[in-house]
């Protein structure tokens, strides 16, 4: 038997099923905002209509409360004379205990990261196979939820052809258009815009540091590797890294999280003339204290700091700091023709050694990336399609 009361102090309507459970909670002024009849919501459109917030009474309280055993729903008179009906699946979905808003954070918003260091790489590490990924969508799944908790996976097996990588992205949604176009090859070019275009060693980076909105997943399709000891690619969970500053060094973690850096990237690609500047701390953090997103790529920091000048030396020394860790918690590997290496660009620093580059030793890679909005979205559609939403 439902049991339905209130807490008058902390203006909450309580819900309890059974004695053995805690009551199910719900602040009084947002069963008002999300009641769910015709005039106050849209089925249609799956959401509230705006209208009531022209003149919206904040003082508004229960007036009448019960529970109607026959359809399972709690009823609400309101004292604006509104009545209201929530249906118990519903409500159950939406309760506000700390237990439940952690199964709504972890299961329907993003998955919990899971941070790594160099020396777990092996036990992290997933490969996939391309055409699984075309044809599952239960590989599909693994495959996203694995790069959003772990930020890196593997995929094998790819055709040496040019629509490898709009065929993931088409699978996911779509690709993100940059200044570079959807795709771009990455391969030694004489008089080259870009640092990576270089056969020179790259050092750990993100890429794109000077967008606001940074592309969120990148996809790297070996088409041909170097022969030659170079070409090894270089990756560092820069999450884990600032975990070690968070832990150790928390004056260079707040300097680095705390001081904006400009970010740049000058220059022409195609008939595309392009100026792009962004400025932001090297790690960003959330309202919550969680990591957002980590900027870093040393070419592509401008030489314009604009800070005052007693903070330039701290952030270098805080810097340094950061890029010693990055490297000391790199893994090595190095990619196949027919792999697709693909990683989280808000989270992973990612480089490669350098390599002899000639007509008869040829590294080429191309790449692609696709927004993390619409990952996630493609993760929810599969999740409830796949039957783990119950």
């Amino acid at each position: 038997m439902v049991q339905v009361s209130r807490d008058l102090q902390q203006e909450l309507v309580l819900l309890r099923v059974s004695m053995e459970q805690p009551a199910m909670q719900y602040p009084e002024i947002w069963l008002r905002d999300n009641c769910q009849c015709p005039k106050c919501y849209m089925q249609q459109t799956r959401s509230r209509l705006p209208h009531g917030w022209n003149n919206l009474d904040t003082a508004v309280h229960v007036q009448q409360l019960s529970w109607c055993v026959e359809r399972q729903v709690l009823q609400i008179v309101w004292s604006d004379g509104h009545h209201s009906d929530y249906t118990y699946s519903w409500l159950k979905e939406r309760d506000f205990s700390l237990e439940n808003r952690a199964r709504y954070l972890r299961d329907f918003y993003r998955p919990e990261p899971k941070h790594w260091c160099g020396q777990q790489f092996e036990g992290i590490q997933r490969e996939f196979q391309y055409q699984e990924l075309l044809s599952s969508d239960e590989a599909l799944l693994q495959w996203l939820h694995h790069l959003a908790v772990h930020g890196l996976a593997l995929v094998k097996q790819a055709p040496l052809e040019a629509d490898v990588l709009r065929n993931l992205c088409n699978r996911v949604g779509f690709m993100r258009r940059t200044t570079y176009g959807d795709e771009w090859s990455v391969r030694a070019q004489p008089g080259a815009s870009n640092y990576a275009y270089l056969a020179a060693p790259l050092p750990l980076h993100t890429d794109m540091p000077y967008f606001e909105y940074k592309p969120g997943v990148t996809l790297l399709h070996t088409l041909q590797q170097s022969d030659s000891p170079g070409g090894w690619n270089l990756i560092s969970d820069a999450f884990h890294v600032a975990d070690l500053l968070r832990q150790r060094h928390p004056s260079a973690f707040q300097v680095l999280s705390q001081t904006p850096v400009d970010w740049a990237d000058r220059g022409s690609d195609k008939d595309l003339t392009f100026h792009n500047i962004w400025r932001e701390p090297v790690i960003n953090l959330d309202a919550n204290g969680q990591y957002r997103r980590i900027n870093h790529s040393i070419p592509q920091r401008d030489s314009h700091f604009s800070v005052p000048p007693h903070q330039v030396r701290p952030w270098y020394e805080a810097m340094a700091l950061f890029v010693r860790l990055a490297n000391e918690q790199a893994c090595t590997f190095k990619t196949s023709p027919g792999d697709v290496l693909t990683f989280d660009n808000l989270r992973m620093v990612h480089g490669r050694t350098g390599y002899d580059d000639t007509d008869h030793n040829v590294r080429h890679i191309v790449g692609a990336f696709v927004d993390w909005d619409i990952a996630y979205s493609r993760w929810r559609v599969l999740r409830r399609s796949l039957g783990y939403y119950k």
